[in-house]
C-alpha cells in the first residue's frame, strides 16, 4: 500500500465525503446565488449556513468575525496586503510598517511586493528577535499614535512544525510585544493554514485580526477554496479599488460613481463565489466530526505518530555510531502545544555527509512512500535551519538552482531537506513503513560491502513498538482513502518474455548526405587517444513511449532522432501521458516498424496484432491538441477508436494512443542544445530530455556486479540492458568513461553530449515481465556514490539534406573528451528517465 506522509501539503479526503457531496448535488438544484429564483435562494442560504459553520468550527460567531471566501490562503493574504489601511512614507503622519516572521510561507513574504508599491516599508523579524521584542516598549507620548501596522506570523511553521505562541496575538496588540520600535497601533495576521489542519483554533480566546486558511489542508477536498476570517473591528477600515460582480450596491457605467455592498463579505467577494465547493465544506465538517470526534482528537492522534517517529528516527545510528539523520526542529517533540505533526530532516551517511533530498525522494517512491522535499516555500526557515546565507542563495541561483528543482547539494552543502507530515488519515502503519524504509535503504557510501542485515536494522526493529492507543483511535479507522491508487506488482501477471525483432533498413538511394552546423567555437576539446576501438553493439527505438523496445541492426536518422522513435504515446482519459511508473504493463506491449510496408505493428500476449499506417493522416475531423511531456509542450493528434480499444482492453483501463504532429512550425517540443550553433533549436519527439540516450556495456557490467551481490543471485548483462531503455549501446573499454565525453562521432553523424541521465524507478521494472524490484535503483545509487546517473544524453544537429543518414550496429564511435571532466551540467528539475 501507499504511505502518504505529505499531509502538510494536502490532506486526504475520505470516500464518505465525496458520497455525501454527490448525493447532495443529485438531490438538490443549486443555482447562481446572485439570482433570485428558488434554486438560487437555496444556494445563497446554504452558503450562509456554511459561513456560520466555519465560524463555529473556530469557536467564534458572526458578531466578531466575517468569512470572506477566496481561492485559497494565498489569495486571502494578497487581499489583506491590498486592502489594509496603510499609511505610506512621505506623509505628515508616521508611516505604516509590515512586519513578518522570517519563518513564513512565500505567500506571506510576497505581501511585501504589494506594500512596496504602496511606499510602505517591510521589516523581517527572526523568531529569536521576537523573544527580545518585549524590550521594545515605546515612551508614553508615542503610545497614543494610531498609525496602523501589521505583523504576520504562522501559528505553525510549515517547515518544522514549530507552533509559535498564540499569546503573541494579545501581547502585540496590547503593546507588550513590539516587533519594531515605531509608534502606532498593531494588528495581527495569523497564518493558520498549516496549524488548523491538525489543531483546534479558538478565536474567542486568540483574537487575531486576519486569519487566512485553505480548506484542502483540512479536508483534502475541495481544492481551490480558502477563506479570510476578518475581525469585524478592522473590517470597516479595509480599502478596495476594484469592484466585481455582486460587490456593488449601486454604480454608474458612464460616471465615476460606485457604492459598495454593506456586507463585508459581499464587498470583497468579486464575482460569483465557488458555491458548489463551498457547499462541499458542509459535508467536510460533518464527516470530520463523525470520523474523528473533532480537532482535539486529531491533534493528539497526529502528534502521537510524530512523537513516535521522531523518537525512533533520532536514535538511529550507523555501524560506526554516527547518526542516520539530522532533524531540523526547535522542540524536542515533548508536547503537541508547541510542536505539530511535522518532521523535517536530512539523511546522513556514515561520514556525516548529507544525502541529497532528491536521492531520498527517488528511493522513497520505490517503497510507495509519498513525502516532500526541498524548502517547502519557506526560504526563511530553510536558511535558518540549514545555515544557508543570503549570499549562498544568490550563488546557488547563479549555479542553476531554483526553487522546486532537484539540485539538492552544491559544494557539499544541502540546498533543502526532507519533510514528512501526519494528518487525520495517518496510521501507525504509515510511521512504521517510513522507518522501515530508512532502515532498509541504509544510505551509506559503503553500502555495497555491507550485508543486507545490519546492526542498524536489528536496533530499530527491536525498538519499533506501537504508541499507546488513546481514546482518539477513531482517527485510525477513518474511511478508505479515495481515490485508491493501485500499484501493479510481480504477482499480478505472468507473461513469457517478448521476442525482439532485428531488422535492417535498406536506403532508397546510394548516396547519403551529412551536412552539420559547426559546434561551438568557444571550446577546443581533446580527442580520446589510444585504447581499444569503441563500437555500437545495439540500437533500439521505442515507437510508443514507455512501451517495449524495437531492436534493429541499422536505422535511419531523422530530424528528431531515430526515425519514428517515440512518435506515439499512450494517454489516460484526461489526455495525460501514461508511463511505466503508473502502468508497468506498458512494457509488455511490443510495437515494431515495417518500413517496406510503411506500417507499425503492435502486439501483446493474448491480443491479436494490430497495425497502423506510418503515414501521418489525422483526417479532417481529427483535432490537433497540445499535450505535455515533462516540461515540454507538444502538438499531437488522436489515432482513433480501433487502437484505443485495443490498448484499453489489454491494460484494463480507459486510454488512447496519440501521435506527435509533424508540423514542426507549430511544435513547441524543442530544446536549445548547449554547444551547438547559437541559433539552433533542436526538435524533439515525445522523449523527456534529448534525442538519444547512450549507455556503455562496461558500465552495465560494473553495475551488474553490485546488483548480483545484493540480490545474491547471478545476473546477465543482457537482462540489465533493457531496463535502461537506451537508443545506443556501445562497447567502451572503461566503465563510465562516457561521462567524460563532450561529443562523439558515429560514421558521418556527430552528436553533442548534453548531460548525464538521472535515473528513476523505471529501471526497477523488468522489461520482459513487468515485475518490479526496487533493489536495482538502490544498487545503482550505492554503486554511484548515492547518485543515480547512468548513461548520457545526445543531441544531433538537424539534417540539411533530403536524404537520411543511417546508424548501424558495428559502427565505430569516436569520442571527444571534455575540457574539464569534473564539470557536470546541473541536472534538470525533471526526472530524466527514458520513457
Amino acid at each position: 500500500g501507499i504511505a502518504y506522509l505529505d499531509h502538510a501539503g494536502s490532506a486526504l479526503f475520505p470516500e464518505s465525503l465525496l458520497k455525501a457531496f454527490t448525493d447532495d448535488l443529485r438531490d438538490n438544484v443549486y443555482g447562481n446565488p446572485h439570482s433570485q429564483n428558488i434554486s438560487s435562494r437555496l444556494t445563497h442560504d446554504t452558503v450562509e449556513h456554511v459561513r456560520y459553520r466555519i465560524l463555529q468550527h473556530f469557536h467564534t460567531s458572526a458578531e466578531d468575525y466575517t468569512v470572506i471566501f477566496t481561492s485559497g490562503c494565498t489569495a486571502a493574504l494578497k487581499l489583506v496586503a491590498e486592502a489594509f489601511p496603510w499609511i505610506p512614507e512621505g506623509t505628515k503622519q508616521p508611516s505604516s510598517r509590515f512586519c513578518y516572521l522570517t519563518d513564513s510561507h512565500t505567500s506571506v513574504v510576497g505581501m511585501r511586493g504589494i506594500t512596496a508599491s504602496m511606499n510602505v516599508l517591510s521589516v523581517p523579524v527572526k523568531p529569536k528577535e521576537m523573544l527580545l521584542s518585549a524590550k521594545n516598549t515605546l515612551p508614553p507620548e508615542e503610545q497614543n499614535c494610531t498609525t496602523p501596522h501589521l505583523f504576520s506570523y504562522p501559528a505553525q511553521s510549515n517547515f518544522s512544525g514549530t507552533k509559535y505562541p498564540l499569546s503573541w496575538i494579545h501581547d502585540i496588540k496590547s503593546g507588550k510585544l513590539c516587533p519594531t520600535e515605531i509608534p502606532g497601533k498593531w494588528f495581527v495576521l495569523l497564518d493558520a493554514a498549516s496549524y488548523v489542519s491538525t489543531s483546534p483554533l479558538d478565536l474567542g480566546v486568540h483574537q487575531a485580526d486576519f486569519i487566512p486558511i485553505s480548506f484542502y489542508k483540512i479536508f483534502g477536498f475541495p481544492t481551490g477554496l480558502g477563506a479570510l476570517l476578518v475581525s469585524n473591528r478592522i473590517a470597516p477600515f479595509l480599502r478596495k479599488s476594484y469592484f466585481g460582480g455582486g460587490t456593488a450596491a449601486a454604480y454608474l457605467a458612464g460616471e465615476d460613481f460606485y457604492f459598495p455592498q454593506k456586507s463585508i463579505a459581499e464587498r470583497f467577494e468579486d464575482g460569483t463565489v465557488s458555491f458548489l465547493d463551498i457547499i462541499a465544506l458542509k459535508h467536510g465538517f460533518d464527516v470530520l466530526e463523525r470520523l474523528t470526534g473533532g480537532m482535539e482528537n486529531i491533534k493528539q492522534h497526529t502528534f502521537a505518530l510524530a512523537h513516535y517517529t521522531y523518537t525512533v528516527l533520532s536514535t538511529l545510528k550507523h555501524a560506526n555510531g554516527a547518526p542516520v539523520v539530522r532533524i531540523y526542529s526547535d522542540t524536542d517533540f515533548s508536547s503537541p502545544d508547541v510542536q505539530g505533526p511535522i518532521i523535517n530532516f536530512n539523511i546522513l551517511d556514515e561520514n556525516g555527509e548529507v544525502i541529497g533530498f532528491s536521492q531520498v525522494d527517488k528511493m522513497a517512491s520505490l517503497y510507495n512512500i509519498h513525502l516532500r522535499t526541498g524548502c517547502f516555500c519557506n526560504t526563511g526557515a530553510c536558511q535558518m535551519h540549514l545555515g544557508i546565507s543570503n549570499e549562498d542563495i544568490r550563488r546557488n541561483l547563479q549555479a542553476g538552482h531554483i526553487c522546486g528543482d532537484d539540485v539538492d547539494v552544491i559544494d557539499g552543502r544541502p540546498t533543502g531537506s526532507v519533510r514528512i507530515s501526519f494528518g487525520n488519515m495517518s496510521t501507525f502503519e504509515d510511521a512504521q513503513s517510513f522507518l522501515k524504509f530508512i532502515i532498509a535503504t541504509r544510505f551509506s557510501k559503503s553500502d555495497t560491502t555491507v550485508p543486507f542485515q545490519s546492526s542498524v536494522t536489528k536496533l530499530t526493529t527491536e525498538s519499533v513498538k506501537p504508541p499507546v492507543r488513546d481514546d482518539y483511535s477513531s482517527c485510525n479507522n477513518a474511511n478508505k482513502l479515495a481515490p485508491r491508487m493501485h500499484v501493479l506488482d510481480r504477482d499480478l501477471w505472468d507473461n513469457s518474455p517478448a521476442t525482439v525483432k532485428t531488422v535492417k533498413w535498406q536506403p532508397q538511394g546510394t548516396e547519403t548526405e551529412s551536412i552539420r552546423a559547426a559546434v561551438s567555437e568557444t571550446a577546443v576539446p581533446t580527442c580520446r587517444r589510444g585504447g581499444k576501438p569503441i563500437t555500437v553493439t545495439n540500437i533500439y527505438l521505442y515507437p510508443i513511449k514507455s512501451c517495449s523496445a524495437f531492436e534493429v541492426a541499422e536505422w535511419p536518422v531523422g530530424n528528431q532522432g531515430l526515425l519514428y522513435d517515440r512518435n506515439w504515446m499512450v494517454v489516460n482519459q484526461n489526455g495525460v501521458c501514461i508511463t511505466q511508473k503508473q502502468e508497468p504493463r506498458l512494457c509488455l506491449i511490443n510495437p515494431s516498424i515495417d518500413l517496406k510496408q510503411n506500417i507499425m505493428i503492435v502486439q501483446a500476449e493474448g491480443m491479436d496484432p494490430i497495425s497502423m499506417s506510418l503515414e501521418e493522416n489525422p483526417g479532417k475531423e481529427a483535432v490537433i491538441c497540445e499535450n505535455k511531456v515533462c516540461s515540454h509542450r507538444v502538438k499531437t493528434y488522436d489515432c482513433g477508436e480501433r487502437i484505443a480499444g485495443w490498448l484499453s482492453t489489454f491494460l484494463g483501463r480507459s486510454c488512447r494512443l496519440i501521435r506527435q504532429s509533424s508540423d514542426i512550425k507549430n511544435n513547441k517540443h524543442q530544446k536549445n542544445a548547449k554547444g551547438l550553433a547559437p541559433a539552433t533549436s533542436i526538435s524533439l519527439s515525445l522523449v523527456n530530455e534529448a534525442q538519444y540516450l547512450l549507455i556503455n556495456v562496461a558500465s552495465i557490467s560494473h553495475l551488474k556486479d553490485h546488483i548480483s551481490a545484493r540480490l545474491e543471485e547471478p545476473l546477465e548483462i543482457q537482462e540489465l540492458i533493457p531496463r535502461f531503455r537506451a537508443n545506443l549501446v556501445i562497447s567502451a573499454p572503461e566503465s563510465f568513461e562516457e561521462e567524460e565525453w563532450a561529443e562523439i562521432s558515429v560514421g558521418s553523424l556527430r552528436f553533442q553530449v548534453v548531460g548525464p541521465c538521472s535515473r528513476c524507478q523505471i529501471i526497477c521494472i523488468d522489461q520482459q515481465s513487468g515485475e518490479r524490484n526496487k533493489e536495482f535503483l538502490q544498487s545503482l545509487s550505492a554503486a554511484r556514490g548515492r547518485k543515480t546517473n547512468f548513461g548520457i544524453y545526445l543531441m544531433n544537429q538537424p539534417l540539411c539534406s533530403s536524404s537520411l543518414d543511417i546508424l548501424s550496429v558495428g559502427s565505430e564511435v569516436l569520442p571527444v573528451l571534455k575540457e574539464n571532466p569534473e564539470i557536470q551540467p546541473p541536472p534538470s528539475s525533471e526526472e530524466k528517465c527514458s520513457g
